[in-house]
């Protein structure tokens, strides 16, 4: 016989029901747990023998929770079916009253059809409210469920009848957003969600954080959930599942995922060959989750319960997705043909029933028992996160409007006809001559409906979702205790990266808000000169250490700690900036304001995150990013890949993101004060991005009264020396202001050129102050005109004005409308690459020489030199004319 015959052949069934009977008699007498423990033995000890035991994750097709083991439904069901019936109209009529108005406005239906049971029974019986701003769960919404949102915030009277009549008009209406977005609706969403993937990983590391800030002795908050809902399509975005090992390893059990699985993403079946629910049981229990199915509901019990010989589980497990999705888009014949039809035996077991009965036979997602059952599972777990994975028709109740149908999710009109069905389905009170206009119903507050809609949520604590705007202040250190930034270096030689740790040195070591910063870092802190704060302060791990690092003998040693301050992310831009978010926004979800700092390469930054860095910008995160090794010349060895020239640009594209470029250490000093009062103490919602530097040079001293220059966006560093026949606009930023500075030199000494030497900090700052002057301009010509701030700085005089950054010329080309003058660009455009800094910098011409050139030549345009002048001086300073375009090459 063939190994592989003997593998699926039984060749003794006496013995084998000998094992099964004994097995089952440890079940009955000793129960499931001694039963699992002596199967892992018996495993054990088959590996052990050399055996090859095949290794699986997946469990039968049925749900995880026996009957006999679920709980008690608490609630009143057919009450709560009729709330629910309510905001499934309520949520239908949003979308198709909206779309009468103007059929580009959109909408989505057929997702919170799926989705309401598994959200009303949460709302009824599980989730805590966050009214109380220290407390509460937290709840990430899937974002095409909105609409069923806003119908239970209706029925409840948070939300009035004419906002839920201008949905998707926010213009000029009391309008509600598309999606959960807390910029548009800063007091009702708490978290953006709708970006496919990002809410996932963003609950993960949320839940992470609540577990630092316990442990840390920052707030309690050991009660709390938080529940992340999302499709089974969503979980194909890389971000829905990139993290949930570090869940696990974390011992997340504060953290519940909650997958609707309607087996249908945007356009058709997410596994239409397969079965997505075994697939993410793999997922999930290979990474260490405690997996919940919720597959059938109650009608199906006592089919299962007949099921002795498991032919209705075997039916079961070889349907596929895409099968199923059929049986819930035909009707109960059908269903009684390609499902029951197949075995006899089947067939006899629903010979009994009507098709009716059988088309009612409901999926486990539906069902309030099953849902309820599983979220008491979920909560009262220790040790793991947990996934429900409950199986819903996308589309429920829409009949042939789109049950079950791939053309669901575009789903936004509804015929009459769809509406009488929709209608007596969910037993709606809306009348015949009514039903076209699909009005929105709410019972008065009075009613039987209303009373225990509000006595539900009072008992769990208040309404939800609810965000809270503001906590308290922080008191912020004055701008002299970093007197060490402002004062210079003198012949020292250090980086804006290594000005930046001293920064957050002194402020960790602050007596009232020290305790409140949270660095963090990827897996790059020896990069950044961070590792000195391993030992001082502790990186984060909840189990604390629990070896000796083989670095413990030196100052600067590897410490872990279950209240370490530092969170080491590893090589995971997307994890430690849903950290950074995590930290941003607990002034709103935990009423403990902290200070976040993640520093990284800032090539990794905007580009590799910038879907999150958006996200951040609408949820009102606050704290600072930093772009390290920033600029496309300054990280010399390390090519194209890691020289970053446009995250300036990118960030540019964020409304609430403050970007400065420093080039020493007391601008640096003075951005980050400034934005610690902007964030900690006025509480405006923004963030701030700051590039750093690894290059090692000269720091002066600061001048006085630079500081309003340096939040604006630039200051005259120095004045040109009178005595020069011609003179010039030098403006610099980051590092390249040095090359300006070593320009403007040459030029006064080799050709009498005094320069004005400008420190911008901002180019992007400048162009935001601009284009605030020029709309003001525009819709106030009675008013007296506004002047950009860089317009004032340069037009006392008609000199010309040249601009070089280590960023792509459309950084600093952003402010030429508010330059009157001649206005020259030196930038770094093109690919990056491996060379000295010196090399690169004549490569991407914003080198020394290459800004005195130009200045030359901005002279010759203005007549106050001659074309022969340029020609000698381009001989003199080395200049090919025939070099290629570096953006070419």
């Amino acid at each position: 016989m063939s190994q592989n015959k003997a593998n699926h052949t039984d060749i003794d069934p006496t013995e084998t029901h000998e094992w099964l009977e004994a097995l089952a008699s440890v079940i009955a007498h000793d129960g499931p747990e001694r039963a699992r423990f002596l199967i892992k033995k018996m495993i054990e000890q088959a590996r052990r023998s050399g055996t090859d035991v095949p290794y699986g994750f997946n469990t039968p097709y049925i749900n995880t929770i026996p009957v006999a083991q679920e709980p008690v439904y608490p609630g009143d069901e057919k009450m709560e079916q009729r709330i629910a019936s309510f905001i499934r109209w309520n949520a239908v009529a949003m979308v198709l009253r909206a779309g009468k108005k103007a059929a580009e406005l959109g909408g989505h239906i057929a997702t919170f059809a799926s989705a309401a049971t598994l959200y009303e029974v949460g709302f009824n019986h599980i989730f805590k409210s966050n009214v109380q701003k220290d407390a509460g769960d937290l709840i990430y919404i899937q974002g095409h469920s909105s609409p069923g949102i806003y119908a239970r915030a209706f029925l409840e009277g948070r939300l009035s009848e004419g906002q839920l009549n201008n949905f998707r008009q926010e213009v000029e209406k009391d309008g509600l957003s598309s999606y959960p977005h807390p910029w548009l609706m800063p007091d009702f969403w708490q978290f953006p969600t709708v970006s496919m993937g990002l809410g996932p990983i963003q609950g993960i590391y949320k839940a992470r954080f609540l577990k630092y800030l316990h442990h840390r002795g920052l707030a309690d908050t050991s009660n709390r959930k938080v529940w992340v809902f999302c499709g089974d399509g969503e979980m194909d975005e890389p971000e829905s599942l990139g993290a949930i090992s570090l869940a696990v390893r974390e011992k997340l059990d504060n953290l519940i995922f909650v997958i609707n699985c309607n087996l249908q993403r945007l356009d058709g079946p997410v596994r239409g060959n397969g079965k997505i629910i075994q697939e993410f049981e793999g997922v999930f229990r290979g990474a260490g989750w405690n997996v919940l199915k919720v597959i059938w509901g109650r009608r199906w019990d006592p089919l299962l319960a007949k099921d002795d010989k498991g032919i209705l589980l075997k039916r079961m497990e070889e349907c596929i997705d895409g099968e199923y999705q059929n049986f819930k888009a035909r009707d109960g014949a059908y269903v009684r043909e390609k499902f029951f039809g197949k075995y006899p035996e089947l067939a006899a077991m629903v010979a009994n029933m009507s098709d009716e009965e059988i088309w009612h036979l409901n999926r486990g997602g539906h069902d309030s028992h099953k849902v309820y059952a599983a979220y008491q599972q979920a909560i009262s777990h220790e040790g793991q996160p947990t996934v429900i994975l409950a199986k819903t028709v996308k589309g429920f109740g829409m009949g042939a409007a789109g049950e079950g149908l791939n053309i669901t999710h575009q789903q936004k009109k509804m015929s009459p006809e769809d509406l009488k069905y929709f209608r007596d389905r969910f037993d709606i009170p809306i009348t015949d001559d009514k039903i076209a206009e699909a009005p929105f119903y709410r019972p008065e507050p009075t009613s039987p409906e209303g009373r225990y809609l509000r006595e539900r949520r009072e008992a769990l604590g208040g309404f939800m979702p609810t965000r809270h705007r503001k906590s308290y202040g922080l008191q912020i250190p004055e701008l002299k205790t970093f007197a060490a930034l402002l004062k210079g270096t003198g012949e020292r030689h250090i980086s804006t990266t290594m000005a930046f740790v001293r920064f957050i040195n002194t402020l960790m070591k602050d007596k009232t808000i020290g305790n409140r910063v949270v660095p963090i870092v990827p897996d790059e802190s020896r990069t950044f000169g961070m590792e000195g704060m391993f030992r001082q302060y502790g990186i984060y791990s909840p189990v604390g250490q629990l070896y000796e690092p083989v670095d413990a003998a030196q100052v600067m040693s590897y410490k872990e700690s279950s209240d370490g301050q530092i969170l080491q992310e590893g090589l995971n831009e997307a994890g430690a900036m849903c950290s950074w978010m995590a930290a941003g926004t607990t002034y709103s979800t935990a009423n403990s304001p902290m200070i976040p700092f993640y520093i990284y390469y800032s090539m990794f930054g905007f580009q590799r995150v910038g879907d999150l860095a958006w996200a951040a910008g609408d949820m009102r995160t606050q704290g600072f990013l930093l772009g390290g090794t920033a600029g496309r010349t300054t990280l010399a060895g390390e090519g194209l890949q890691h020289q970053d020239g446009h995250s300036h640009i990118l960030a540019s594209t964020i409304p609430n993101c403050r970007a400065y470029d420093p080039t020493f250490s007391y601008e640096l000093a003075v951005i980050l004060h400034h934005g610690l009062h902007e964030m900690y103490q006025q509480q405006k919602r923004v963030f701030y991005y700051l590039t750093v530097m690894n290059e090692n040079y000269e720091h002066p001293q600061m001048p006085e009264g630079v500081e309003e220059g340096i939040i604006k966006g630039m200051y005259r560093f120095k004045a040109a020396d009178a005595k020069c026949k011609l003179q010039v606009h030098l403006l610099g930023s980051g590092t390249i202001l040095n090359e300006v500075i070593a320009a403007a030199k040459t030029l006064e000494a080799n050709y009498d050129i005094g320069c004005h030497i400008w420190s911008v900090t901002s180019f992007n700052e400048l162009r935001r102050d601009g284009m605030d002057c020029e709309r003001f301009n525009l819709r106030n010509p009675e008013k007296t005109p506004k002047v950009p701030y860089a317009t004032q700085c340069l037009s006392t005089d008609k000199l010309p004005v040249i601009a070089a950054s280590d960023y792509m010329r459309i950084y600093a080309d952003q402010i030429r409308n508010y330059i009157d003058q001649p206005y020259y660009v030196l930038g770094t455009d093109g690919f990056g690459r491996s060379d000295t800094r010196k090399a690169l910098r004549h490569f991407f011409e914003v080198d020394a020489k290459s800004i005195v050139y130009a200045t030359i030549k901005a002279q010759v345009n203005a007549g106050g030199m001659t074309k022969e002048q340029l020609i000698r001086a381009r001989e003199k300073l080395n200049i090919n004319p025939d070099k290629p375009n570096p953006v070419d090459v």
